[in-house]
């Protein structure tokens, strides 16, 4: 039985292939967490955004929250930062209501997320986590510039990425 509810404006139909969907693209970032890339620009390329940018496009700012928090929990425990949870809850919830509910360009909605994100990450990694200003700021470029190539793969990718809930 399939039913509608509405999440933060949108409507959601709560069928069990959306439930399977929006539960992987919420645990599979732990496993993307754990691969970052090595460049020759000398930043590590982390990947885990793309399924955050996925859910937010698909299912807005609660599958953006819900793909953001719950995908982080493994790297928060790694890197014994918590904070890193909540960041990922700001980016993935803003870039869904920025995409789904205004309307605005997955890639330019990840990139002002992102810029939304930053006093965050910024606040929690120095003065909660106790980073380096010199690492904090190496993890910001890293980071942008990984948000924007995944929100790319995104935009590129995201007829593909609809057709999986239009499916159901």
């Amino acid at each position: 039985m399939e039913r509608n509810i509405n999440l933060f404006g949108n409507e959601f139909a709560v069928s069990w292939r959306n439930i399977m969907l929006l539960g992987t693209l919420a645990i599979f970032p732990n496993i993307l967490g754990m691969v970052v890339l090595e460049t020759p620009f000398g930043f590590k390329l982390h990947i885990f955004q793309i399924l955050i940018f996925a859910a937010a496009l698909l299912y807005g700012p609660f599958g953006g929250a819900v793909s953001g928090g719950f995908g982080s929990v493994w790297t928060a425990i790694l890197l014994g930062n918590p904070y890193i949870i909540i960041g990922n809850i700001i980016l993935g919830g803003i870039v869904g209501y920025l995409a789904k509910n205004k309307g605005v360009n997955i890639i330019t909605a990840a990139m002002i997320a992102f810029t939304i994100q930053l006093p965050w990450l910024w606040f929690s990694d120095i003065y909660l986590a106790g980073m380096p200003i010199v690492v904090v700021n190496g993890v910001m470029w890293a980071l942008l510039i990984s948000n924007f190539i995944m929100a790319t793969l995104v935009f590129i990718f995201r007829k593909r990425i609809r057709k999986l809930v239009q499916a159901v």
